[in-house]
């Protein structure tokens, strides 16, 4: 558990699917483990906005809040429930990042467990090269990413 009153990011996963891509990034060894927090799948996509008021970001300033989905093929519907969703007051430290249709279709692509998803994924960001976030159905991420990124890394990751 991270100390909740330093910078820390809690992520809140869709399903197992996100939480195993979850538990490869957490084995980067470039993490900063301690300033990270998995937090258990919220069950379905509407259910992470349900949760979203028990992750206490008014309470807790130096939170961030990794919100990871499946968006099914609907980027645009899904991004903009979303971004309704969530106060206009915490919408800065709030991210929401996920695979174009679901994992399971990102893992037969890639030929990759989720566990090394999320550790390539990881690397990627540590180091600022993206290219596996570049596949096709991470591609939509882009610019959530990189606000999550120039946000979160330099607390994050031994850089």
């Amino acid at each position: 558990m991270s100390n909740r009153y330093v910078a820390h990011l809690q992520i809140l996963p869709e399903d197992d699917a996100n939480r195993e891509i979850i538990n490869g990034f957490l084995i980067n060894q470039q993490l900063l483990q301690r300033n990270i927090q998995v937090l258990p799948p919220a069950g379905g996509w509407g259910k992470v906005l349900a949760k979203l008021k028990d992750c206490q970001l008014e309470k807790f300033k130096e939170r961030r809040l990794l919100l990871l989905i499946d968006f099914d093929d609907d980027i645009t519907g899904r991004d903009r429930i979303v971004r309704d969703s969530i106060p206009k007051q915490i919408k800065n430290r709030v991210y929401c990042l996920g695979v174009r249709s679901e994992p399971e279709k990102l893992r037969g692509s890639c030929k990759m467990s989720f566990e090394t998803i999320g550790n390539t994924l990881a690397t990627e960001c540590a180091e600022g090269r993206y290219q596996l976030w570049r596949h096709e159905l991470l591609a939509h991420n882009e610019a959530e990413l990189s606000r999550l990124t120039v946000d979160v890394r330099p607390f994050l990751f031994r850089i």
